[in-house]
């Protein structure tokens, strides 16, 4: 096969005033004579640089036909052009073999894999999609940091929030200036900084197509658009729908204005990245780039070479320990790190990068190694969903010193617990001190542990404590999506309810839960909206709901503001407490614990009741309460080392007496007993 110019291209061969250029770095990039261009592709036997002057253009303006005796080193294509581009779009064409695993298709525009930058098809308009598809761009990527250094907090300082940037501000009820943008991240800096969170974990802002989903709302007929983004098709590019105008350098400067913004007040930004699979999909799927270029690298195939292995659930599996696709992976991650400014990653389905070719997992995986040891990355916060839809389950045994793991046997350890499901006493106090029995290990400690009860994918906290069932009819899948068992519980009432009696039960729970969270040793991860009870109406698995099921409806915030300051004043009392979140595991010097009469705990009892004493450096201590069955109890309380109990916080009461403001609560005499509604936390401090 052979690529031709349209009629009315201009084109220009290799031999006609194009140097030959460098292979290294990859991608398009600004150089002292011009610009460089370098692409990997082994088995391609043409490249064309296809040059397009506006973003509607569907012809390119001039085509750069590479010659392989000149624009060729080992497997990078490359080529240098006097001609200015800055500004310009561009998009690449591949011509190669028709052999079974091969997809090239000269006549295809594809993106530059490292293109920094998108325009086209990244609009929130189904109408502002153009045919040809989206389009790399050629960037100036200076910036005014204003002296902007990695803030490299440690583990133990750490309280992440997880929100998506669209859905933080998009709702009607934000107020902000960019609504769904970047900027309006920036706009809610005062808000968080009141939190105490001191990290974002953004959900993926690696650029996707909003309507990849074909698929429809059934319950109302509206078109249904993946809101979540976990299917990339640029991964070094910013997201160009959450920028607003439509400046090509939109993306990149308005990101770069939220990471510098939010580390001026001391917030990290942790991106959750997408690196297992691309939007290109199944063998049926859309060709935007990777199959385009070389698809028996990129993907992990069948022996036969016409199917894709699956181990994401999303109809395709990079193939992560190749040479070559481990390599743009961390030049992917530096890009983030060095030229915009994050503090970390959250890998999504992280299992998958410690795969071979061949599916099969590896005992030392070289990226995930190569990840953690890389010079450039060696100081960034590094956490890894340690599972994937193959089967891999890896929590606490993710390979590797340096990754921390989401913990979900906390979450479900924590609900079942409160849901007051017989015998959790044991496991909820693992959870409580930092998971010991998956973290133990050589050089190990508990911030090893992201700590959640809920998270973007199932139900939020409100809707935990107010569903017994999943609801997802929304999402067109006949209710098949998403998780069923979710150790969640109504409260006696499907939904929404004015009962007063359901709602303190609930209202209760939810403080609860925090509470656990927000004391317990490893880094905790708040879901965004969770302190103001934000609803998704009982779906767990809102991906494809870009409307207000997902959306911050901040009304919320003023109606829960009792609640708000809930969770300011737990952030408060763990920063006051650092003993809480040391990155050690307790000595049995400094915990003991003990049941209501005083005595030790009924550890596989029906009750799910506990206590515990913690010793703090300066010699005064806390103790924790916790009684999630339905019927009150009493503690004999243990002596205080220093002066007497005082009630920090009492999750049984309404605000402001659910957390007093630092020495206000109530006193308790040596030697009192103090008695717990059902279901109920109270945390005790002793100075």
């Amino acid at each position: 096969m052979s690529s031709r110019p349209a009629d009315g291209d201009a084109t220009t061969s290799g031999d006609a005033g194009i140097a030959a250029g460098d292979p290294l770095p990859l991608g398009l990039h600004e150089c002292c004579d011009g610009f460089n261009l370098a692409v990997f592709s082994r088995h391609a036997t043409g490249m064309t640089l296809l040059v397009f002057d506006h973003t509607d253009d569907a012809v390119p303006s001039t085509r750069i036909v590479l010659d392989p005796r000149r624009h060729r080193t080992g497997d990078i294509w490359h080529a240098r052009i006097a001609t200015n581009l800055r500004g310009k779009l561009y998009a690449l064409a591949a011509d190669g073999p028709e052999a079974a695993g091969h997809r090239f298709d000269p006549e295809r525009p594809l993106l530059d894999p490292y293109a920094p930058a998108l325009a086209g098809a990244q609009c929130w308009t189904p109408g502002a999609v153009r045919p040809g598809g989206p389009r790399s761009v050629v960037l100036d990527q200076r910036f005014d940091w204003q002296g902007d250094r990695p803030l490299c907090r440690p583990w133990s300082e750490t309280i992440l929030y997880e929100t998506h940037v669209r859905g933080l501000t998009i709702h009607p009820s934000s107020g902000v200036r960019h609504p769904g943008q970047y900027l309006g991240v920036v706009e809610r800096i005062p808000y968080l900084r009141r939190l105490g969170v001191t990290a974002l974990e953004l959900m993926p802002v690696q650029a996707f197509n909003p309507h990849g989903i074909d698929r429809r709302n059934p319950l109302t007929g509206e078109s249904l658009r993946d809101y979540w983004g976990y299917n990339p098709i640029a991964l070094f590019a910013p997201m160009a729908g959450y920028a607003g105008d439509g400046a090509l350098d939109a993306p990149l400067t308005a990101f770069k204005t939220m990471v510098r913004e939010l580390h001026k007040v001391g917030i990290e930004v942790i991106l959750d990245v997408v690196f297992n699979h691309t939007a290109e999909g199944d063998e049926r799927g859309p060709t935007y780039s990777f199959r385009g270029l070389d698809n028996t690298i990129y993907y992990m195939l069948s022996p036969d070479g016409r199917r894709y292995l699956d181990y994401t659930g999303c109809g395709n599996t990079l193939n992560c320990n190749h040479p070559v696709v481990r390599s743009m992976i961390i030049d992917c991650l530096r890009q983030w790190v060095v030229n915009l400014h994050v503090d970390g990653f959250r890998f999504d389905l992280a299992s998958v990068l410690g795969r071979d070719a061949r599916g099969n997992l590896l005992a030392n995986p070289p990226l995930l190694e190569q990840i953690a040891e890389d010079p450039i990355l060696r100081d960034v916060k590094l956490i890894a969903e340690a599972w994937d839809s193959g089967g891999a389950f890896q929590v606490g045994s993710f390979p590797g010193q340096r990754w921390a793991e989401w913990n979900c046997h906390f979450r479900d350890d924590v609900r079942r617990f409160w849901r007051g499901d017989p015998g959790m006493t044991g496991r909820f106090a693992s959870r409580l001190c930092g998971s010991s029995d998956l973290y133990r290990g050589d050089g190990e400690s508990p911030v090893k542990s992201i700590n959640f009860v809920t998270c973007h994918d199932g139900f939020t906290l409100n809707d935990l404590v107010s569903y017994a069932v999943k609801h997802n009819e929304a999402n067109g899948e006949a209710n098949r999506d998403g998780l069923d068992e979710n150790h969640s519980e109504n409260n006696g009432i499907e939904g929404p309810t004015a009962d007063p009696a359901v709602e303190t039960i609930r209202r209760c729970q939810i403080r609860n839960m925090l509470t656990t969270l927000l004391v317990s040793r490893g880094a905790p991860m708040l879901l965004g909206g969770d302190e103001f009870r934000r609803t998704q109406g009982g779906n767990n698995n809102a991906y494809c709901q870009d409307n207000a099921t997902s959306w911050y409806d901040w009304s919320l915030a003023e109606r829960n503001a009792d609640l708000v300051r809930f969770v300011q004043r737990l952030v408060a009392f763990r920063r006051a407490h650092p003993v809480l979140a040391a990155e050690r595991f307790y000595t049995a010097d400094e915990i003991a614990w003990f049941g209501p009469g005083g005595h030790g705990p009924d550890w596989d009892g029906p009750l799910n009741r506990i206590g515990c004493l913690i010793r703090e450096d300066a010699g005064g201590a806390l103790c924790l309460l916790f009684s999630a069955g339905r019927e009150p109890c009493r503690f004999i309380l243990p002596s205080p080392p220093a002066g007497p109990w005082q009630i920090a916080i009492n999750t049984a009461t309404e605000a402001p007496d659910d957390a007093p403001e630092d020495g206000t609560g109530p006193m308790l005499v040596a030697g009192a007993t103090i008695g717990l509604e059902g279901r109920a936390a109270v945390l005790l401090v002793s100075r």
